[in-house]
């Protein structure tokens, strides 16, 4: 995952760039949250790359997740909470997909 690429999606150093597609991700997770953007989620996640600038260690790559990053260890959290399965609009594919 490239920093510019997370940057053009709205998630920068300064906070959340309005009418952005973070900005939209950020309403639609606050809604389905009851009003709250919850920790460690596709929000959260991506605005803390954004605002350090540092998504080269993520995991996040174009060719996949990589094996023992940060994103395998979301990714593997989130399919045991979910029965085996990533969840479509979850982090893991939200954050992949930027």
């Amino acid at each position: 995952m490239a920093d510019q690429n997370v940057r053009n999606a709205g998630f920068t150093p300064s906070g959340i760039t309005g009418g952005s597609l973070a900005s939209s991700l950020m309403s639609r997770e606050a809604r389905a949250s009851g009003g709250g953007v919850p920790s460690g989620g596709p929000t959260s996640t991506l605005q803390e790359m954004g605002a350090r600038g540092t998504t080269h260690s993520s995991g996040y790559t174009s060719s996949g997740i990589s094996g023992g990053s940060r994103a395998s260890s979301t990714m593997s959290k989130e399919a045991t909470a979910h029965g085996g399965g990533v969840p479509r609009g979850g982090t893991t594919s939200t954050v992949q997909s930027i």
